[in-house]
């Protein structure tokens, strides 16, 4: 069951609704391009963090299929306008053709982003043990650019959201990949960190938080990078759970509301990218592929990546919810972070 069709009041739901938020502001959302794919290559972790809106566990076995991955290097192929290829999960790395697909994708001058967990380096592989430590060294010769989420430069925090050990591991993971040129100057190798609060609460400005990020982890831990992402945490999934559970679920979606900027909600990824789940289906982008709403055909059959076709996409209409009040807020948030 999705955040936003769990029990909520009339006037709350009626308050929360974005169609109507952005009526109201003389918004139009229309797609601009398909210049990203977001593919989700499994749901199966070696973590399961408190805020994550994919539910990922070491519990979880969906991963896209083989003529799936096929599928999607042909869509590659045939789309030269999609410039990135942004790889997430669970963790990506997981999945059995996660390498043989970045070097598919390399090949043909595609930007290569991975949401790399960090403590996977040390972990390991949860069903078969089989070692992660060479990913390092795999992303520097594939010129992969690295984003992975550090809550805080501080252990009880990070270790709060994410489980116990965590930041101690990121910690290591972020010395191996500085030791392989990530994050120093001249190396062409991007690191980028990433930040969610810790609760019901919204980012701080991005760029104060990335100076005390690059002062406090240089200063502590020699670390360097190249830049900082805020999140806000999307009120779906498991981060509703808790909220709904803590009693705070309405409160924190009028927190969004009375934040709602216009100017970020101009500035939204779903407009630029188009997200594929485990199965190969296509949605706006990854919060409406973790509550199922699909991009759809003329006859409401929802789309995959057997019918990409970047012209009939750009004519699609953007399937909005309450859960975007969460990317339209302060000053915004998308999977590139800050959005004004």
């Amino acid at each position: 069951m999705d955040g936003e069709s769990m029990p909520q009041s009339s006037t709350a739901a009626a308050r929360h609704d974005f169609e109507s938020i952005l009526l109201k502001h003389g918004l139009d959302l229309p797609p601009l391009a398909v210049s990203t794919l977001q593919v989700n290559l499994t749901k199966l972790c070696n973590q399961a963090c408190r805020h994550c809106h994919v539910d990922a566990s070491p519990a979880r076995r969906e991963q896209l299929s083989a003529d799936h991955v096929a599928r999607l290097i042909e869509v590659l192929k045939a789309n030269p306008e999609i410039r990135q290829l942004d790889l997430t999960g669970g963790a990506p790395e997981l999945h059995p053709q996660f390498e043989s697909l970045v070097v598919s994708a390399a090949a043909l001058g595609r930007q290569v982003m991975v949401r790399h967990n960090l403590t996977v380096q040390l972990d390991g592989h949860p069903l078969t043990a089989a070692s992660m430590s060479h990913l390092p060294a795999f992303f520097a010769r594939h010129q992969v650019e690295v984003i992975s989420s550090l809550p805080c430069y501080q252990e009880q925090n990070t270790d709060t959201q994410r489980g116990k050990n965590v930041f101690a591991k990121s910690i290591e993971a972020l010395r191996r990949l500085n030791a392989v040129g990530y994050g120093q100057p001249g190396s062409g190798l991007q690191l980028t960190l990433v930040y969610n609060p810790i609760g019901a609460s919204l980012p701080p400005p991005q760029a104060k938080l990335e100076a005390d990020y690059r002062r406090e982890l240089s200063e502590r831990y020699g670390i360097v990078f190249n830049r900082l992402f805020t999140i806000t945490n999307m009120p779906i999934h498991r981060f509703s759970l808790h909220l709904r559970k803590d009693g705070d679920y309405e409160s924190y979606m009028d927190r969004l509301l009375a934040a709602f900027n216009p100017q970020a909600a101009v500035g939204v990824m779903c407009r630029n990218l188009i997200s594929v789940d485990h199965e190969g289906r296509l949605f706006d982008c990854d919060f409406n592929q973790q509550i199922g709403l699909a991009v759809t055909d003329e006859d409401g059959r929802a789309m995959t990546l057997g019918d990409f076709n970047a012209p009939r996409l750009l004519r699609r209409r953007i399937r909005f919810g309450s859960h975007c009040l969460g990317c339209t807020a302060g000053a915004g948030s998308s999977c590139g972070g800050a959005l004004s």
